[in-house]
């Protein structure tokens, strides 16, 4: 899915390139489904999709075979990564000054208080808990993306 052109809607503002959004998610049907909700929500943007922690921080950092990733506008990141968790992605990116203004939305399934609070804790900028039902997921992923992608003002393109 990376670099594939998701979905277009005439009804957002225009920008100068689709949005990019990470999707860091082990679960390769959940990464269909979040990319179908993204189509089905008409959003216009990117979506690259990596399954775990080490290849987020890869492609985040433009190392290994993600020398020439695009810097994203968005990171959706589920908690329960393979070879580094979330958790420490989530620490790894708002810990360096060259990713931590990226919006990062912890997008799982954990609906646990102790996960939610250790997010904010740590800098996440949003927390959301996975629909399992395709119509409330993509709700909730068209939402995300309203809000992250033509709502806020995000920083301009970043290195």
């Amino acid at each position: 899915m990376t670099g594939e052109s998701v979905a277009s809607s005439s009804e957002r503002p225009s920008r100068a390139r689709p949005a990019l959004i990470l999707l860091a998610e082990d679960s390769p049907s959940d990464a269909a489904l979040t990319a179908a909700a993204l189509v089905e929500g008409g959003i216009e943007c990117e979506l690259a999709v990596v399954s775990d922690g080490e290849a987020a921080m890869g492609f985040l950092r433009r190392t290994g075979s993600y020398t020439t990733a695009a810097r994203p506008d968005l990171i959706l990141l589920d908690l329960n990564l393979p070879k580094k968790d979330g958790r420490e992605v989530l620490c790894e990116v708002k810990g360096d000054p060259a990713l931590s203004s990226i919006p990062l939305i912890i997008f799982t399934t954990s609906a646990a208080g102790g996960d939610i609070l250790r997010a904010y804790e740590h800098g996440a900028n949003s927390y959301v808990t996975k629909a399992v039902d395709f119509d409330d997921l993509a709700t909730c992923v068209r939402r995300i993306a309203d809000f992250w992608l033509s709502l806020v003002r995000l920083p301009a393109g970043g290195q």
